[in-house]
């Protein structure tokens, strides 16, 4: 969820206000995950998530060409988005770190697919891969989302580069 590093990129336009710009823009976080060829589980923060369809049901989010899980994304054929509430900044700061193992000390499940799925959160969904995209410096993923649970909470939320909380009052 850092712009840190990036390369820079249209000439004539100004890196920094590019992701100045897309900072203003509130996104919800989620956690990627995925089983490698071995079985083991991988996960990664996401801002960079959406639907895209509701017949039949597929959603994207976008991988960074330098994260190293990304070869896990490329070679799977199901993967898991796990939605996270208000209280997972935890989480989501654990697999936006540089750990290789993001799953050590983490409480997670099999899904139906059988992707890793985190125990807490908002929403939880399998998906089945679609396409995969490579666009600048990301690869797009869309999967089909296969199965579905939601729980009740608020969302984790990041805007101006910092995790914030909805100040609602509910309906």
């Amino acid at each position: 969820m850092s712009s840190e590093g990036a390369p820079k990129g249209t000439p004539g336009l100004d890196h920094r206000r590019f992701c100045l710009a897309c900072g203003r823009y509130t996104t919800g976080v989620v956690i990627a995950t995925v089983l490698d060829a071995q079985g083991e589980p991988h996960g990664i923060t996401i801002n960079s998530f959406t639907s895209v369809s509701l017949a039949p049901p597929l959603i994207l989010f976008c991988l960074d060409h330098r994260a190293r899980i990304l070869s896990h994304f490329r070679a799977c054929r199901h993967f898991g988005i796990n939605v996270l509430n208000e209280h997972q900044r935890d989480v989501s700061q654990h697999f936006a770190s540089s750990k290789r193992d993001r799953f050590n000390g983490i409480d997670w499940r099999r899904g139906e697919t059988p992707v890793p799925l985190l125990t807490r959160g908002l929403a939880f969904l399998e998906c089945t891969v679609r396409n995969r995209v490579a666009s600048g410096d990301h690869d797009i993923i869309i999967g089909e989302v296969v199965a579905a649970r939601v729980e009740e909470g608020r969302p984790l939320v990041y805007f101006g580069s910092k995790y914030r909380k909805l100040d609602v009052a509910d309906s």
